[in-house]
């Protein structure tokens, strides 16, 4: 065992410290004012430099050229090193860095004092003899965990172990499984008594393991430890000191979340029971979309499974259409378009050793290595013996894409489904290129998925500079919301993953992964019964990826009118998705700019609240909306908790509540109990039934205005690649209230030109109705009948029943727009 216990020597190398101890040895770095790296090696020499995850860097990297575009050099703060008789010390803006000498830890306090984080005395960096290396943290009696990427149970990883390792989770219990697809080695600590959050990022694609107090020795302090199977210890401290702050500069280190086609917000069909017909699955597929139709749902995309790529013996072989099953691939994605539905095929990188295409990816040397290099590796794969894509190798990115754009990018397609990208290979010591580094699989298997889709994306600009890419991944490692959306894979039919699927999308998140969801329905298992069904996808409209999506084991097919009786409640739901299309992609921009989640838990939001600490299945949709979806079987009423910080109206009663408080609501099967906060803005789209086709030309905003508020709408074409040259649309609405008026403006920057005609504001009026209203200081007619008003093209009316304003008028597109509700009482009887 080698055990880093005291310090023999420390230098500054001036971008770096060098730190010799007498285990390990470590290079320190101050990125930034917030971001610290501590990078530890056992071994005589540091590793190259070589990482797929970072985009922001302060040192020479082997991925370098592969990541330009994408990664930011920048030059590490300098180094003003102070020692006294216990310890060294280096500071930035916001923190001090405390590297004790004997015994050996690293200590990280901010400005105030506080402590936020501590090596384990005695105990803090150590290797074992089977060369798994460990890095040991104290805590204390009051520390929440959150985050560690794609994780079952609740919110809070307090008490748990969790492995760091891919894998195929078909069927996975979303209340226990552990490990599942992805691998995210980062963690946010939340301290409750200081009330400080701080992240821990291991820079480290090796399997590993977090221990989060599960394990206890009376020797020592409480701790939790992070352990790997190989390569450095390469730590990042990263400050906050909220949750918003952490997450945010995690996605500064790691990447923002895409910004995918306006269309990839639509609701997507799929299921692996069309593809697998003996014949015509594309009219299978074609009809579904028409019945969609036909019911008044919504649809803009669908998922293809697998079964089009089957050959004569059965097994899949990817980038080869079934011409039984899809006998004209160009006519079928031609006539999807005219539809307005994207197609996105599933592929996937094993290999069949059968396959026809098997030998073209030997001969162009793309497939990972056995051991000593000399011929191909080979492993188990769905459907048997299979050769494995070296995504870290330009010839394996070059073959793929060769065949990607043939096969598929020629038919117009712009979209890819990822899938069975785990890399379970048995033999670890399998070796891959590692652009030049020459590494093991073990080393490096959750970056391969990783690379898969940042191939997708390279290989669809190639194509079409313009088009932007909707990538979907089930597998990947810290930064693949930099390429694609991502799913948690083949769930099993149940209550329990109905319910606990929203913390594994809300740890997701809180992972900087902010464009995630859940196959709705349950892939694996039974076809949901009823109620089950309805109660999932009202809950899925609300995560980012929303597909019903089954490979049920029962010779059924989870489609949204397979209970004709329940049709309506499925209807209404994914209809309410719609309307919400505005605020999602204004979301979306959002976490494509600062990294914050699209579904958020409340502690996110309200930190300040104890009672939010633990809260697992209620959430927040960006800072405005709280829901607390029916999730549990039978339920007539629910309770639900209404964090403090803010009041709330209820969507369905239009009745106030004051936050801190636990309410009890009716509900039935329609239910689906949202809460607007004070001081909220939230865009809709009324109406909308195709992203792809219809013209969204009324903006519908709803307003709370009883607290000060903003909100940045955005808007731009929805599929091209424009807005990466500025041909985008920001509208910042802020609300202003006063005792007797409430003004609302609309501050508008951007050369989008902009689709909307018209606006329609319904703002809130908890105490007393408007007495005029005016727009661009000009007076607004007021109507006191509604179907006047609905006739008419600008004015306003008062819904009493909901005590909303209605306000509507013509935009003005190269102006920005000013309108006041005045709201005193109006004397009607004195004299």
């Amino acid at each position: 065992m080698k055990l880093s216990s005291k310090i023999q020597s420390v230098e500054n190398c001036g971008d770096y410290l060098a730190i010799k101890t007498n285990g390990a040895q470590f290079q320190v770095y101050l990125l930034d004012n917030d971001i610290i790296r501590m990078r530890g090696t056992f071994k005589d020499e540091f590793a190259p430099e070589a990482s797929y995850a970072l985009v922001k860097t302060a040192w020479a990297d082997k991925t370098d050229g592969l990541m330009a575009g994408e990664r930011q050099r920048v030059k590490p703060l300098p180094l003003d090193l102070k020692e006294d008789a216990d310890s060294y010390s280096v500071s930035t803006a916001n923190l001090t860095l405390k590297i004790n000498r004997d015994p050996f830890g690293f200590e990280v306090i901010d400005k105030a004092g506080n402590v936020l984080h501590k090596d384990l005395p005695k105990r803090s960096f150590l290797q074992d003899d089977l060369g798994r290396s460990y890095h040991y943290s104290t805590m204390g009696d009051h520390n929440f965990f959150y985050g560690f990427g794609e994780k079952s149970g609740e919110l809070n990883k307090f008490k748990r172990r969790m492995r760091m390792h891919n894998t195929d989770s078909l069927g996975w219990n979303a209340a226990k499984s552990d490990p599942l697809y992805k691998m995210i080695p980062f963690y946010i600590n939340f301290d409750s008594e200081m009330d400080i959050a701080s992240g821990l990022y291991y820079n480290n694609s090796n399997d590993s393991t977090f221990d989060m107090d599960s394990e206890h020795s009376n020797y020592w302090h409480r701790y939790s430890y992070f352990e790997c199977d190989g390569g450095d210890l390469d730590v990042f401290f990263i400050a906050g000191p909220t949750i918003k702050d952490v997450v945010k500069h995690y996605t500064d280190l790691t990447g923002k979340t895409a910004m995918m086609p306006k269309a990839s917000l639509g609701y997507m069909g799929s299921t692996m029971y069309y593809t697998e017909l003996d014949k015509d699955a594309d009219q299978a597929i074609l009809d579904f979309v028409d019945t969609c139709k036909k019911n008044d749902i919504p649809c803009d995309g669908f998922f293809m499974s697998s079964g089009y790529t089957t050959g004569d013996d059965g097994k899949r072989y990817v980038f080869n259409w079934n011409k039984d099953r899809f006998p004209d691939p160009q006519d079928f994605v031609n006539k999807l378009k005219e539809k307005g539905v994207l197609l996105a095929p599933n592929v996937k990188p094993g290999m069949l050793v059968t396959h026809p295409l098997a030998q073209d990816f030997a001969d162009a040397d793309a497939y990972i290595k056995t051991p000593d290099g000399k011929a191909d590796q080979e492993d188990q794969y769905w459907g048997g013996a299979a050769h494995f894509v070296d995504f870290t190798s330009e010839s394996g990115r070059a073959t793929w894409s060769k065949f990607m754009t043939k096969q598929l990018l020629s038919l117009g397609i712009t979209s890819i489904w990822n899938d069975n990208n785990e890399y379970e290979i048995n033999e670890t010591a399998a070796k891959v290129d590692a652009d030049g580094v020459h590494a093991t699989i073990g080393e490096v298997k959750p970056i391969m998925p990783t690379m898969m889709a940042k191939t997708a994306q390279k290989a669809i600009a190639d194509y079409d500079p313009n088009v932007r890419p909707y990538l979907i991944n089930r597998a990947g490692f810290a930064g693949i919301q930099r390429y694609a959306q991502t799913w948690a894979g083949d769930n099993r039919t149940s209550w329990t993953n109905v319910k606990y699927n929203i913390p594994t999308i809300l740890g997701m998140g809180l992972s900087g992964v902010a464009n995630q969801g859940c196959d709705i329905g349950g892939f694996d298992g039974p076809a949901p019964e009823p109620e089950l069904f309805v109660r999932w996808v009202q809950n899925g409209i609300f995560q980012p990826r929303f597909s019903i999506h089954s490979s049920n084991d029962d010779n059924t097919v989870t489609e949204p009118w397979m209970y004709p009786s329940y049709t309506k409640y499925i209807r209404d739901a994914i209809q309410l998705r719609y309307q919400l299309i505005p605020y999602f992609y204004s979301l979306l921009h959002e976490a494509s700019v600062t990294g914050a989640p699209i579904m958020r838990p409340l502690v996110y939001e309200f930190q300040n609240d104890p009672k939010t600490f633990e809260e697992s299945f209620e959430f927040m949709l960006g800072s405005s909306l709280l829901v607390a979806n029916v999730v549990d079987k039978g339920q007539t009423t629910k309770e639900v908790y209404l964090p403090k910080g803010a009041d709330w109206y209820d969507l369905t009663t239009y009745h106030y509540y004051n936050g801190g408080q636990t309410i009890e609501v009716p509900v039935d099967l329609g239910s689906i109990p949202m809460f607007l906060r004070t001081g909220s803005i939230i865009p809709e789209s009324k109406g909308l039934m195709n992203i792809h086709n219809d013209m969204v030309e009324n903006l519908d905003v709803l307003v709370e205005p009883t607290t000060a508020s903003d909100f940045q709408l955005y808007e731009d074409d929805g599929k091209t690649m424009s807005y990466k040259q500025g041909d985008f649309l920001t509208t910042d609405i802020a609300v202003k209230p006063s005792k007797h008026q409430t003004l609302i403006n609309l501050h508008k920057q951007g050369t989008y030109d902009s689709k909307l005609k018209s606006y329609t504001f319904r703002v809130c009026c908890p105490d007393i109705a408007p007495l005029t209203i005016e727009l661009q200081g000009k007076p607004l007619a007021q109507f006191l009948k509604f179907d006047k008003f609905n006739a008419a093209t600008e004015g306003w009316f008062f819904d009493g029943e909901k005590r909303q304003v209605i306000i509507k008028f013509n935009n003005v597109s190269d102006s920005d727009i000013e309108l006041s509700v005045e709201s005193s009482v109006k004397d009607l009887i004195s004299i």
